[in-house]
């Protein structure tokens, strides 16, 4: 469940930086509604528009991924959790032990 918040802190902070990017990007309103200011604004060629969308569907694809991953997990562990607890401990003393040798 905590794993739930920082997944979603982390889909909204990427989400944040795509706006900011795409805000970047697109000249201000009035600079698009003033013709004598629409030459020196720089236009969006169809390729970049292309390769935001691209990139808009791959997140989406991602987030839907981990979104499935994290529902399979928790499904994992109510079904099963001495297991979890057992293999969740015993990978810390594995880690431990290694890390303790160094």
């Amino acid at each position: 469940m905590a794993a739930d918040v920082v997944l979603s802190r982390e889909l909204k902070e990427l989400h944040a930086e795509l706006s900011s990017a795409r805000r970047e990007r697109s000249p201000p309103a009035e600079e698009r509604a003033s013709p004598a200011a629409n030459h020196t604004a720089r236009a969006v060629s169809p390729e970049e528009l292309a390769e935001e969308e691209k990139l808009k569907g791959e997140l989406h694809e991602l987030i839907d991924t981990v979104k499935e991953f994290v529902e399979d997990a928790e499904k994992n562990l109510s079904a099963h959790p001495a297991a979890s607890v057992m293999g969740a401990m015993l990978v810390g003393i594995l880690i431990g032990r290694l890390l303790g040798r160094r």
